[in-house]
């Protein structure tokens, strides 16, 4: 039995999806890897700023479009109205390659890495192969995405369930974290130091065997590159803001809740991630030593695996912190994927109701839900949990986001063009100058990217390409059925 998909979903449910499946791990973890490109704790503050409004300029100028095609798949059906069936696949395919289920690998891999905290036997080799040693955390990564496929496959009530309460919960932990940080912090001189010479900015590389730090000075353009490099790290945990989109089929008044989900939604994700970050350089000092004895003595810059976010629980609460951070990164994560596993799934059923998904994948189930889409999903996020390579994927699929970004927010223009009588009951706040600030300012990151890290960016570039004569292959063989 089919059933039709079920609007149950509130503006509150609406925008605790937007900012549960953008918060994630990559707050506690990527001002580390900025400050070793850039070193200054003023452009570390700009970069994030910079994120936000990034963000918050997109979701504004996607209201309007979610405002006029309230229909599942999102942003893959924004893209079809104002291109076309091949520039809509060519989304999909990527979102289904790298962008969604090697977020979902990546976030499911990183719950694992946390629970292994508390239980370090998950980090043992259950059976290695030559080209691949699996252990037991990638087996828990697997089983935390089959078990969140299979809770959204029984209804959409369980996944709005799930994000209610997991979203609450690293909300109200990050907010005090922040608060503490803050409050303790400003009561030592640490953020007066690392200000002290804010603007000054260096590159530091470690030696392979972790002897010897470099420091190189950064200026002119040679800073201009590395702004525009490390901002693709900012900007990566402040993506999947757009997921609310693809599930628009089963939220309430979707014209008017999409919109405003989107807006409040980046919205509290950018303060959180801004107030995190003084936190941080409110109890942590810039620079340290990679033999350091504890957080303090490593300092931002040489934090245990990068865990700029568990060195600060750790002056907060001592060695107590370490656990409580781990415990709130696995929250965190498991929440974030909830709300991944559940809206990506409904784009792959709207791919499969024009015929360029497998076709088993635009049925529902008896609950209303795209089932097997979810399962499809789910299979290949399992796989790149095994393969190893996700880290590689996610790095290659941020480019191709912000391509896509400026693709469909350019669509606006195109579509008041060419359907300039199509009711829009939200229009895009501050056009055309908002949405065109945001192309502006995502291209130049492009360029930037394609200019001084042209191996990952191109590499993101060959995927979407790929996706074209894939399309071609499906349309031939949709004409000779």
């Amino acid at each position: 039995m089919q059933a039709d998909a079920k609007k149950t979903l509130g503006l509150l449910d609406a925008t605790l999806l937007v900012s549960g499946s953008m918060i994630g791990s990559g707050i506690f973890i990527v001002s580390t890897l900025m400050l070793r490109d850039i070193g200054s704790p003023a452009w570390l503050l700009v970069l994030w700023v910079l994120t936000g409004l990034i963000t918050v300029f997109a979701a504004l100028s996607y209201g309007e479009l979610a405002g006029m095609m309230p229909n599942a798949g999102g942003q893959y059906v924004y893209i079809q109205r104002a291109y076309g069936k091949m520039a809509s696949f060519l989304y999909g395919w990527t979102v289904f390659t790298v962008i969604q289920t090697g977020v979902i690998a990546a976030v499911a891999v990183a719950f694992a890495k946390y629970t292994a905290v508390f239980f370090p036997e998950l980090n043992n080799v259950v059976f290695s192969l030559p080209f691949l040693a699996v252990t037991w955390a990638q087996l828990l990564a697997i089983a935390s995405v089959v078990f969140l496929t299979y809770s959204n496959a029984r209804g959409v009530q369980n996944g709005k369930v799930i994000q209610f309460v997991f979203t609450f919960a690293k909300l109200f932990a990050l907010g005090a974290l922040i608060v503490l940080g803050i409050y303790l912090g400003l009561k030592t001189d640490v953020f007066a130091l690392n200000f002290s010479d804010a603007w000054k900015a260096t590159k530091t590389v470690v030696a392979n065997d972790g002897a010897k730090v470099f420091q190189m000075p950064l200026t002119g353009w040679a800073l201009v590159g590395a702004l525009g490099a490390t901002i693709i790290n900012s900007l990566f945990s402040a993506d999947a803001w757009n997921n609310v989109t693809f599930i628009a089929g089963e939220i309430k008044d979707p014209k008017r809740n999409i919109p405003k989900s989107l807006f409040f939604g980046t919205l509290i994700v950018t303060v959180i991630y801004i107030l995190a970050n003084i936190a941080y350089l409110a109890l942590l000092p810039i620079n340290g030593s990679p033999d350091g004895l504890n957080p303090i003595d490593q300092g931002m810059l040489f934090a245990s695996n990068d865990r700029v976010g568990a060195s600060a629980a750790y002056v907060i609460f001592g060695d107590a912190g370490i656990l409580l951070m781990a415990g709130l990164i696995m929250v965190s994560t498991f929440g974030c994927n909830n709300g991944l596993v559940l809206a990506g799934s409904r784009l792959f059923y709207a791919m499969s109701k024009d015929g360029l998904f497998f076709k088993s994948a635009a049925q529902l189930n008896q609950n209303g839900v795209p089932s097997r889409a979810l399962w499809i999903q789910c299979a290949w996020a399992s796989v790149l949990c095994l393969s190893g390579k996700y880290g590689d994927l996610l790095t290659y699929s941020t480019f191709a986001s912000l391509l896509f970004y400026i693709l469909t927010i350019y669509g606006i223009f195109r579509l008041r063009k060419l359907e300039p009588d199509t009711e829009r009951p939200y229009k895009a706040w501050g056009y055309p100058f908002i949405p065109a600030l945001y192309i502006v300012l995502t291209l130049a990151i492009c360029v930037d990217l394609l200019i001084y890290d042209f191996r990952n960016a191109g590499m993101g570039l060959f995927i979407v390409l790929l996706g074209i004569p894939v399309y071609y292959l499906i349309e031939s063989k949709r004409k000779v059925a």
